[in-house]
């Protein structure tokens, strides 16, 4: 796919809360972003960003992934909210600022209420963590 949108028109985050950087592919029920580890003061401590956050990266590209179909739909983005993760693991501790990661998540389910759980990756040159994250996007709630 070649014309995908700027991730800012898909995740109703702004400013320094926006962490991914560019949509890489999406699909019927998956979006795969892009991040380069920042070092801006937020959540870099000398350098490294804690791997905790790969949690923030997987919840924002399930955000672009709803973000992409509202669009779709001519739709408005809308908030959801992460309500919890399964199975996180992670071969790291940190992530080193400059890192480029590729973030997958891949819809397994979604029910007609909003609740939704995805599979979700990021990968990076020497890092590799998945998850199922549980989300909720209330109808009508347009950021």
């Amino acid at each position: 796919m070649t014309d995908l949108p700027r991730i800012c028109e898909l995740v109703p985050h702004a400013g320094p809360m926006l962490l991914l950087d560019r949509v890489l592919e999406v699909g019927d029920d998956y979006l795969v972003s892009e991040v380069v580890v920042r070092k801006d003061g937020l959540f870099d401590e000398a350098g490294r960003v804690a791997a905790f956050l790969g949690m923030e990266y997987m919840a924002q590209t399930i955000s672009a992934f709803s973000g992409w179909q509202a669009r779709q739909q001519g739709e408005r983005v809308k908030v959801g909210y992460l309500l919890g993760t399964r199975r996180f693991t992670t071969n790291v501790g940190d992530f080193a600022c400059g890192d480029v990661l590729r973030v997958t998540a891949r819809r397994v389910v979604q029910d007609s209420v909003g609740m939704a759980a995805f599979d979700c990756m990021v990968e990076g040159e020497l890092a590799m963590q998945s998850a199922t994250l549980s989300v909720y996007e209330p109808a009508g709630r347009a950021a």
